[in-house]
């Protein structure tokens, strides 16, 4: 109870920074985070309490194999994230909205008091984030809204294992642990892009090692296969999104340029259909921006690794330095290509 205490205060503190406008957003904010925490359980304890049910069981004991594989051979964080466990009833546990201007690819930012500014803005309850996101839609924006399955509070709690993963596959749940977990290795203020494309080069490193040295060579192929054909997917995508930066820099009227956007994103349409999970997601300037801050820098973050020799602790000592420097420093970072 002690430590619930002093996470309530903590929170309360970034609530009364917060200006009216905002009242209402942090309190959401905080009463979901405070059902996370009162939720969580000891994983261990629930893995040895003969009524967890056995799926479940088995479930949170390849989580915790997992978990130590991150901190033994990723030099991820060992500390009491994911190693507890909240049961949830809903299918995701956020739901984030991103929004961009209609003659833009830049995502509109919502600033925080600790995160920063960042390219999204999360709810936990999805009724909150669509009502948002038609107040942005009212105001002429283009806007993406979509379910997350786990966030991080950058090491700030212990964030839980949680309902809304522990079912995934196996590669699918250590790659979603690794990528949370690389936000408490580097976190950059008002660098969404940065975060993200680190923390998917991580996860991607992540899991290769861990299906190799588990010898799950099948799953291992499977997963180069799917991260292959991501690639490709979003290669499509950035095509669309290079054409529409180029129209949006323009001297045209809004009536032409509308109608220009308008055959580009028929043709991201078309894209789109082609992937099961994206195939009825409306094609917008929000979901592009969203993409990109998830992909834009990974290429760079790889080559860096591979530049490191594979050596994570060089790795992130790099990537912290790129951190730690002004924002123009970080410049040659995009410009890197294998």
């Amino acid at each position: 109870m002690g430590d619930l205490r002093r996470s309530l205060a903590s929170l309360l503190a970034l609530l009364l920074l917060s200006g009216c406008e905002t009242l209402a957003y942090y309190a959401q904010a905080i009463g979901g985070q405070l059902e996370l925490m009162q939720r969580t359980r000891p994983a261990g304890k629930l893995i040895a309490d003969p009524a967890t049910p056995q799926g479940l069981r088995e479930r949170l004991a390849l989580a915790l194999s997992i978990r130590d594989f991150a901190a033994r051979e990723l030099g991820l964080p060992d500390n009491a994230s994911y190693r507890g466990y909240a049961g949830l009833d809903r299918p995701y546990v956020v739901w984030n909205v991103v929004a961009a201007p209609e003659f833009s690819l830049e995502p509109v930012r919502s600033c925080f008091p600790v995160a920063g500014c960042v390219a999204y803005r999360g709810f936990f309850a999805r009724e909150d984030a669509e009502h948002h996101a038609q107040r942005l839609r009212a105001g002429g924006h283009d806007v993406y809204v979509y379910g997350v399955a786990a966030y991080s509070t950058l090491g700030r709690f212990d964030d839980p294992l949680l309902s809304t993963f522990i079912g995934y596959a196996d590669a699918e749940l250590a790659r979603l642990m690794f990528h949370e977990l690389a936000h408490q290795v580097v976190y950059v203020k008002d660098d969404s892009t940065f975060n993200e494309s680190f923390a998917v080069a991580v996860e991607r490193e992540g899991v290769k090692r861990w299906l190799a040295a588990t010898g799950r060579t099948a799953e291992l192929n499977a997963f180069l296969a799917a991260q292959r054909r991501r690639e490709e997917f979003v290669l499509l995508l950035q095509a669309v999104r290079s054409r529409l930066k180029t129209l949006y820099g323009m001297p045209l009227s809004a009536q032409v340029m509308r109608e220009r956007k308008r055959v580009q994103l028929e043709a991201l349409r078309s894209i789109l259909k082609s992937n099961p999970r994206f195939s009825s997601v409306e094609p917008n300037n929000a979901l592009l921006a969203s993409f990109s801050t998830y992909t834009q820098l990974v290429p760079a973050f790889e080559q860096l690794l591979a530049e490191e020799g594979g050596d994570l602790g060089r790795f992130y000592a790099k990537v912290r330095a790129l951190a730690a420097s002004e924002p123009s420093s970080r410049g040659p970072l995009s410009a890197r290509r294998p």
